[in-house]
């Protein structure tokens, strides 16, 4: 197969490459419905020895064209969702910024300026419901038409196949804001992150003992799971490490905005500007207010040993 540098790409101007096999579509959550497209978009740019790419844009394209009717709750950062997309062995990811430029781009321009001028679009992988271009006027029959004009080709993704990506997506932001994180990370098919920059927090954990890492959050419509403690893993410098996760207002020391924040077992690095995914695990139990800080600490010990257990149940020590 003919080779390119694997990655991410942002823009247009930046593509260097032509002749791709495609798929586009925003694929929040990436989730086994998802990959299963991948994997025939992987499959059908080995048969025409071509390189394989999805075209995904950010912002969410609902946020321009319908940003009062779009109460937006995304899956993935674009960051989380590129990682996972190259995972399946997809050679590029290529976002593009969605303008109202790019909104108001008829079905024929966006196929000529960006499929055929920009990519050089051998075969394009696409559900039978795919609607793209100005008011989603566009639709498959009309970019099979197309793809015979052109010259290139045109494959479809079974309507059930379809229809199950869309139950799926819509179960898995569901489940999540229930607090059913075992069935959200059973549809996803791994472990729901959240993902952010390292920040300074007041450092009261550390005072008691528990330092925290403290998350700004990457994505701001991230769909953040309920208020509540949880157990998983950090990611970090291609390394992971079990940590406990609190998402609240941390009640006990004083009133403050929803935060993430994440205490890392037996750790005690530097963690200031570094990237941390936190891939949530499991749900332990919800955020309450203690009667004084005592209280708080005596419920972390407790917290942390359950942590400990969950990790390791046989040694009952982190690894």
């Amino acid at each position: 197969m003919r080779r390119v540098k694997r990655g991410v790409i942002f823009g247009l101007n930046n593509l260097s490459e032509k002749g791709f096999v495609v798929t586009q579509g925003t694929f929040d959550g990436v989730h086994k419905g998802h990959r299963s497209v991948l994997k025939q978009v992987v499959e059908r740019a080995k048969a025409q020895n071509a390189p394989s790419m999805l075209i995904t844009f950010h912002p969410h394209p609902r946020t321009i064209v319908q940003p009062k009717q779009w109460n937006p709750q995304i899956l993935n950062s674009i960051e989380e969702k590129s990682n996972r997309v190259l995972q399946q062995g997809i050679d590029v990811v290529l976002v593009l910024e969605f303008t109202k430029e790019i909104a108001v781009l008829s079905p024929e321009e966006f196929v000529r300026k960006v499929l055929l001028e920009a990519i050089g679009v051998k075969e394009i992988v696409v559900g039978y419901d795919h609607r793209f271009g100005h008011k989603r006027e566009g639709n498959f029959e009309l970019l099979k038409s197309l793809g015979s004009s052109h010259g290139f080709g045109v494959s479809e993704i079974a309507a059930k196949e379809i229809d199950d990506i869309a139950i799926s997506s819509t179960r898995i932001r569901k489940s999540l804001t229930e607090g059913n994180l075992g069935l959200s990370n059973d549809l996803l098919g791994y472990s729901y992150p959240v993902s952010g920059t390292v920040i300074n927090g007041e450092k009261r954990g550390r005072e008691i003992g528990f330092p925290t890492a403290n998350i700004q959050v990457e994505e701001p419509l991230k769909l953040i799971p309920p208020i509540g403690v949880y157990f998983g893993m950090a990611a970090f410098d291609e390394i992971e490490i079990p940590c406990m996760v609190n998402i609240g207002k941390k009640p006990t020391v004083g009133d403050f905005p929803l935060s993430v924040e994440a205490h890392l077992l037996d750790y005690k690095g530097d963690l200031y500007d570094k990237r941390l995914e936190l891939r949530l695990m499991k749900y332990h139990r919800a955020e309450k207010k203690f009667e004084s800080l005592q209280y708080l600490i005596k419920q972390l010990h407790e917290d942390q040993k359950d942590a400990t257990l969950f990790f390791n149940p046989i040694t009952g020590v982190a690894n």
